[in-house]
């Protein structure tokens, strides 16, 4: 759940600055460093933002 958060909350930020559709991507690293918030985290933050990464298995099947 929490990475589901942490993940709607950047996509949003990323609408709100950018004027634009957020990225398809579930990586939390990237989608911080599009919206251009990522080098503002401290080490912290991002050892926090980065850890979730290997635990979100992609389960949704398109085609």
């Amino acid at each position: 759940m929490a990475h589901q958060s942490i993940e709607k909350i950047l996509k949003a930020y990323f609408v709100k600055t950018n004027g634009a559709t957020a990225p398809f991507s579930h990586s939390l690293s990237y989608l911080a460093k599009k919206a251009k918030i990522y080098e503002h985290f401290s080490e912290d933050q991002q050892l926090f933002i980065d850890m979730p990464e290997p635990l979100n298995i992609e389960c949704r099947s398109y085609g």
